[in-house]
């Protein structure tokens, strides 16, 4: 696994966090709570390049960082990519090989690419 980290950012990885093999954590402002799986392969990426203006190199614009968040209990499928900005919430599941692009609210079963709600989890 590998951990890509800033020294002005935030980088909190909770108690009891499973992470699976061969795992990419742009972790210049993430947070993973407690008793979080983090699947083989999956990703996390926090930052994206603005792409302005379009007469400069893309890898030459400005760099945004965005915060990532995945609650409590959370449970994250092999390969899936958890994109800037995104929330995962308590308690929901990412299917393998998803692509989140938005907030996962708690207790949902998300997958897909992009990743869509499937259903509640039902307790």
């Amino acid at each position: 696994s590998y951990i890509q980290g800033r020294f002005d950012g935030t980088c909190i990885i909770g108690n009891h966090v499973w992470i699976g093999p061969q795992s990419y954590f742009d972790a210049r402002d993430l947070i993973i709570e407690d008793y979080v799986g983090w699947g083989p392969g999956a990703k996390v990426l926090g930052s994206a390049h603005t792409g302005l203006p379009i007469d400069v190199p893309i890898i030459q614009t400005d760099l945004e960082i965005k915060s990532v968040k995945v609650e409590t209990g959370a449970d994250i499928g092999m390969n899936a990519v958890i994109l800037p900005g995104v929330t995962i919430g308590q308690g929901s599941i990412v299917g393998a090989g998803a692509v989140v692009t938005k907030d996962v609210p708690p207790f949902a079963i998300v997958a897909g690419v992009p990743a869509k709600f499937l259903r509640w989890r039902e307790g």
